[in-house]
């Protein structure tokens, strides 16, 4: 090609020879009503697999229940009451282990990070901590204290306090140095910088702790409910264990899926009322 007729092609628009007009990246947005059926695809494929594999008799009843058996399950369990206490005991225990965790891991993960004393004092400390698994633990809390409440609180608090710690410690690390500087130049006191500076900045890693142990914290219950527990979720499986009910063990494990599930819906829905700008920003690859 000449020189003049490339000249020529430059001033109709068209490109040179060889190259591809560039174009962006484009994005339909989708319905609420087609992401939720598509979210919704793999746990139906889940309970057709399910309903077809005992329907033909390839998982018997003493090895899983069938679909039917859990749902007649979950109607006597609820009728009797037994569902509803065990689920009110079980979400205490796990409420209050977890905004004692969260409270803690945000506490600790503030000080290591914003201050270096706080970092060289505490941060070694808490990472050779956080390598010990928390059922682990189980033993030594039943001696410390007993097979009451306050053992399964705390083991649920442990195991939910590290990814809040190293979450938090990590986010307020990454906060604009300068912006702290500027606000402190202008007279600002730490607690202040802290809630209107670090806090803020740190709210995409705050919020991913909080799914980490929001997560942890029901791992933990089942573990903390194996401590002996004469209530709850964890005692009606001890129970359905002794007795080969299958249907309620079935019913259990539902239980508790659904709790992660509904933790993690809970995190979605603060991302979007802190974060609407993730949202938007969210029209990439599609």
């Amino acid at each position: 090609m000449t020189l003049t007729d490339r000249r020529a092609r430059e001033v109709r628009g068209a490109p040179p020879h060889g190259l591809v007009t560039p174009r962006p990246p484009s994005h339909r947005p989708r319905s609420r009503a087609h992401s939720v059926t598509v979210r919704a695809l793999g746990p139906v494929a889940l309970l057709a697999l399910w309903w077809v594999a005992s329907a033909t008799g390839l998982l018997t009843p003493d090895v899983l229940a069938s679909p039917p058996q859990v749902i007649d399950a979950i109607g006597e369990l609820w009728g009797n009451g037994q569902l509803p206490d065990a689920l009110a005991t079980s979400l205490t225990r796990s409420g209050l282990g977890l905004a004692l965790g969260l409270v803690t891991g945000l506490i600790l993960g503030i000080t290591t990070g914003f201050t270096r004393l706080g970092d060289e004092l505490l941060d070694s400390s808490l990472q050779t901590l956080r390598t010990i698994p928390f059922l682990s633990l189980v033993p030594l809390f039943m001696v410390w204290f007993g097979i009451n409440e306050t053992a399964k609180i705390l083991l649920i608090a442990v195991a939910t306090t590290f990814p809040m710690y190293v979450s938090t410690s990590s986010g307020v690390r990454n906060t604009d140095r300068k912006l702290v500087e500027a606000m402190r130049s202008f007279g600002m006191s730490r607690l202040g910088i802290v809630r209107e500076a670090v806090l803020p900045g740190a709210l995409p890693s705050l919020l991913a702790g909080l799914r980490l142990s929001m997560t942890l914290s029901v791992i933990a219950l089942i573990a903390a409910e194996e401590i002996n527990a004469t209530a709850g979720i964890g005692y009606l499986m001890s129970q359905a264990q002794s007795y080969a009910r299958t249907d309620i063990l079935a019913v259990c494990i539902l239980v508790y899926g659904l709790l992660g599930l509904i933790a993690d819906a809970v995190v979605r829905l603060l991302e979007r009322g802190l974060m609407p700008w993730r949202r938007a920003g969210q029209g990439g690859v599609r």
